[in-house]
């Protein structure tokens, strides 16, 4: 069924007008699994160490988005689709109106060695077990939903 152009215009409109009065924002983590290690990264402007992820461009797909971010932050592109983990909503964004997409990934493959910049301080990969101080309590949650079956919060968490 499609849109008469003036359908188009009046949901685009809408659309917006919802965009700005609620500012809902979507992001994307990606939980990078080689055996029981996981990559993790400190960024520049955030404490603690992390998933790589970030957000959802216009016209992107939440999964797009994240084989995109993880690319970006670690020099590893994704091969084949990722599993859909859970949504979250994180409590730890300043509007307290962003939601947050975990994708699991085990098939992967190195793009490029990647360096340190001005976005990404430190990487590496870390033991499920023996996680780097200063992990982000959102992080150690995942991990264990991922690898323990903790039971899924809704919330991302507090950075810890």
């Amino acid at each position: 069924m499609k849109l008469t152009p003036w359908q188009r215009l009046r949901t685009r409109a809408f659309l917006f007008a919802i965009g700005v009065k609620r500012r809902i924002t979507l992001g994307v983590r990606v939980m990078l699994i080689r055996g029981d290690d996981i990559f993790l990264i400190r960024q520049t402007y955030l404490p603690g160490w992390q998933l790589p992820g970030g957000g959802v461009e216009p016209g992107e797909t939440a999964e797009d988005s994240a084989a995109r971010e993880l690319l970006e932050e670690s020099g590893y592109r994704v091969l084949g689709p990722m599993e859909m983990f859970g949504l979250y909503h994180n409590s730890n964004a300043m509007t307290d109106r962003d939601h947050v997409v975990l994708y699991v990934c085990r098939s992967f493959e190195t793009a490029f060695d990647f360096k340190p910049n001005l976005e990404i301080a430190e990487f590496g990969w870390f033991d499920r077990n023996q996680l780097p101080e200063g992990v982000t309590d959102g992080t150690r949650q995942r991990v264990a939903e991922v690898f323990d079956g903790l039971a899924r919060q809704a919330s991302w968490g507090r950075r810890g």
